[in-house]
């Protein structure tokens, strides 16, 4: 039986919130413009889940995550999906070595902290397929030998939203072992003005020497604050709230796929990792409402009448949101909001 994790210390619990965000500023000073992107993603990678990032071309999704990497000082690796991409040119493939007698693993750029699957959807499925094993078990099965993953290890993936030429649509498998969708909109234009202004002055998104970071976490810092979350308290109530989200869309008419239970989870998961990034150590309503878009709109699939109506994923989670009461305690002690 596996044992509570110990109760977390409300000021170990602000100490973290106040160096999640100071971590969410540092990557807004080269993101611009994206502040919510970068606060649910590090929300994503608190809660130990891969994410997709879904946008127009030149919206900074491949910064973004190239940021990540410095900042979380993680091994870091890139993978740019292409229609003739193999599995074994992710995972890796075994060679036979100097010798010519036996065959030695090669270990594929999906060994490392942090890996960026770029234009995700330009494989086709059986290399889309090859992740589903590694972000679900973080380990590879090569030639019939299993090889384990870095603890640490997370999906950044991006697509693009308007282009469907040579692309092939992620299938529902995959995309239900995203923790997170999180759409990149267009920056505005005070920061698209300051983008060209650090340009002028040499930043070069292909040079993190020219990001200017201010500051980075060590390694291994990551799984610590992983494993705070891991203690944050979230009341019998939050936690019946988290599934009657869910099972709320698998009683919508208008979506002919519901939300698993992975669903549920993932909803979990994320609040607490929210409760974190605030600095506190009880989950609220609010964490869970907050992230219900992000965790569950991937997750359904609209039926054809909701389609030609114009309807989207996303009103469907609202639809859910609106029509299950929230709960009314929201503290650790269990006291009525006010």
């Amino acid at each position: 039986m596996t044992a509570n994790p110990p109760p977390l210390d409300p000021e170990v619990a602000r100490a973290a919130g106040q160096e999640l965000q100071a971590l969410a500023a540092a990557a807004g000073t080269v993101v611009l413009g994206q502040n919510a992107l970068l606060e649910n993603l590090i929300v994503a990678l608190i809660a130990g889940g891969h994410a997709l990032l879904e946008g127009v071309p030149g919206t900074a999704k491949t910064l973004t995550v190239q940021t990540f990497a410095e900042l979380l000082s993680a091994d870091f690796g890139r993978v740019q999906f292409t229609p003739d991409l193999m599995p074994t040119d992710v995972t890796g493939v075994g060679v036979l070595n100097a010798s010519g007698t036996e065959f030695e693993f090669r270990r594929g750029p999906i060994f490392c902290d942090l890996l960026l699957a770029d234009e995700i959807n330009r494989a086709p499925a059986k290399t889309q397929a090859a992740l589903l094993e590694a972000m679900q078990e973080r380990r590879v099965t090569v030639d019939g030998v299993s090889h384990a993953l870095a603890p640490a290890f997370t999906v950044i993936a991006t697509q693009n939203s308007v282009e469907f030429e040579g692309t092939y649509p992620l299938p529902e498998a995959q995309l239900d072992r995203f923790l997170v969708k999180l759409e990149v909109d267009y920056p505005s234009e005070e920061a698209e003005v300051a983008l060209l202004e650090r340009i002028a002055r040499g930043f070069d998104s292909a040079a993190p020497e020219t990001f200017g970071l201010p500051q980075r976490l060590p390694a291994g810092r990551l799984l610590e604050l992983r494993a705070l979350a891991a203690r944050v308290h979230v009341e019998p109530e939050v936690v019946r709230y988290c599934a009657a989200l869910v099972r709320a869309t698998r009683n919508d008419p208008a979506l002919t796929l519901g939300a698993g239970p992975r669903a549920s989870v993932a909803l979990f998961l994320a609040a607490r990792a929210r409760a974190l990034f605030e600095g506190r150590d009880f989950c609220t309503p609010d964490d869970v409402k907050t992230l219900a878009p992000a965790v569950l709109a991937h997750r359904v699939l609209l039926g054809p009448e909701a389609q030609i109506d114009g309807g989207s994923s996303a009103e469907r989670v609202a639809s859910a949101l609106r029509s299950v009461p929230a709960p009314e305690t929201s503290t650790r002690s269990g006291a009525p909001t006010p």
